[in-house]
């Protein structure tokens, strides 16, 4: 028994130290207009205090988070990153429903987190792109509703002042029929229910939130001229009112600005809630254009001009922190690789957080653990290559394999290659099982890495999510001594 106690107080210690080194650590040059996104859809999630360091050494000031996991945001605890917690669609119809539920979330998500001051929860988006059309009416009953009890919560507890809340919504809620900002207005399906939230927001001054993806308008439309997805050219533009557009982010978002002033807010504050590139899983998602679409977007938002609409500075999160192994692939298979770092924060191209177009690496997470370094793969011995296929497919079907696309980082490996990803995909996602390297006998496991050229063959990580258990026993000795340092 004594043995476990000191096992514990060492744990809280190691805590307390990192907490210590959070506070400590001095952060790079950044924007402090732009943060980023952090969503946790991967089968080996980051240690949240790891990320929190990464952050600090990249200078990253805001973070967008998609739900409100309490050891994920006690990581924020005593730094000045600002948060916005979120709350998942499929949790809408609870809150919209029930206020009591409303307040037992803010107790739990808000409430605990804000006592002290101990971390900097700014904003609550109640819904992640709930209008969008591919949901159909799934939950445009229920979204605003929520946002209503949410609210009541919220101001019930004491914050209003302090915590807005939103709802994140995709560009797709407007439309322009001639594909000129000024024609843009919102979706007739959803008219009524907007103007509710417009209401909503403009009553208690809270932002609309956005997410904009120049590289969709790229990936879904064959004749749409390249260029016009970045910001370093002048070949292609939209001329409209006299005004002249050269890149598509800008004419999509005053198309927003044109159908707010159409709804009777104009003055309405804009917030980018989610604007990225993807690094693979289609032809045109790749590093060189990331690098590329990154470099262009921060020198625009390094000088706060904004749009022919929206002149000035305005605020946006980048998408997104990290690859996510288990996101939904039906919008593509470029969505498991929006990243700016690798599944294992590791950086995969230059970005220059500053916004001075400078050729430098961002600061990789530091103290990430690795399994083995080993591999599974096609073996050697396999003679009847028939037998592939059907094994290829079980493994894929069991793990990310969207890098085997066509024109993605490992699209040129032909049967035998395609296989020994696959299989080594699933062995990874499954801890290095000796069971998960079998295939009826075609995989073998090796110790020599089997990269090829730009295919990645990764070594998945020790999880934080292996850890999470023994954390959350010390959370609360944790939040308790930072409550006691802050007092001092």
């Amino acid at each position: 028994m004594a043995r476990a106690e000191f096992s514990m107080v060492a744990v809280c210690l190691i805590i307390v130290l990192t907490y210590n080194q959070v506070k400590s650590v001095k952060g790079g040059e950044s924007l402090s207009n732009v943060g980023v996104n952090w969503g946790a859809l991967a089968s080996h999630p980051m240690d949240p205090y790891i990320v929190t360091n990464m952050l600090k050494d990249n200078g990253i000031k805001k973070v967008k988070l998609f739900d409100a996991d309490p050891w994920t945001v006690s990581a924020f605890a005593g730094t000045d990153i600002e948060i916005m917690v979120g709350i998942p669609n499929d949790q809408l119809s609870k809150f919209a429903n029930s206020l009591s539920d409303a307040e037992d979330w803010v107790k739990e998500n808000i409430t605990k987190h804000l006592q002290n001051n101990l971390v900097n929860i700014r904003y609550v988006a109640v819904g992640n792109e709930p209008f969008l059309k591919s949901y159909g009416a799934s939950f445009v009953k229920t979204t605003f509703p929520a946002m209503q009890n949410i609210l009541k919560a919220i101001d019930k507890a004491g914050f209003g002042d302090k915590v807005k809340v939103t709802t994140a919504l995709n560009a797709d809620v407007y439309e322009s029929n001639s594909n000129k900002p000024s024609d843009g207005d919102f979706r007739n399906d959803i008219r009524d229910v907007m103007n509710q939230i417009l209401q909503f927001l403009h009553d208690r001054n809270s932002p609309f939130l956005v997410n904009i993806y120049p590289f969709l308008s790229l990936y879904q439309s064959e004749g749409f001229p390249e260029d016009f997805a970045f910001f370093d050219t002048q070949s292609r533009t939209i001329d409209d009112k006299n005004v002249q557009y050269s890149n598509v982010f800008d004419a999509n978002l005053d198309t927003l600005v044109w159908a707010l002033k159409k709804a009777g807010y104009p003055e309405m504050t804009i917030v980018v809630g989610e604007i990225g590139w993807p690094t693979d899983g289609d032809k045109n998602a790749n590093t060189k254009n990331a690098k590329r679409f990154y470099q262009g977007f921060l020198k625009k938002m390094a000088t706060k001009k904004g749009t022919p609409m929206l002149p000035g500075p305005m605020n946006v999160y980048l998408f997104s922190l990290f690859d996510e192994n288990l996101k939904s692939i039906e919008p593509g298979n470029f969505e498991r690789h929006w990243g700016i770092f690798r599944y294992d924060g590791q950086s995969k191209f230059p970005i220059d957080f500053s916004g001075n177009g400078e050729d430098k690496w961002p600061e990789g997470a530091k103290g990430v653990r690795y399994q083995e370094n080993k591999w599974c793969v096609l073996s050697k011995e396999v003679k009847n290559m028939s037998l592939v296929p059907e094994a290829l497919d079980y493994a894929c079907a069991g793990a990310d394999c969207t890098s085997l696309g066509y024109g993605s980082s490992c699209g040129n490996l032909g049967i035998a290659g395609n296989a020994s990803y696959a299989f080594n995909q699933y062995f990874q996602t499954r801890d290095q099982s000796v069971e998960a390297c079998d295939f009826n006998g075609l995989a073998s496991i090796v110790t020599t890495d089997p990269s090829d050229g730009t295919c990645f063959f990764p070594i998945e990580i020790e999880s934080a999510g292996d850890m999470i258990t023994s954390m959350r026993l010390v959370t609360s000795f944790f939040i308790g001594l930072s409550i006691f340092f802050v007092t001092l």
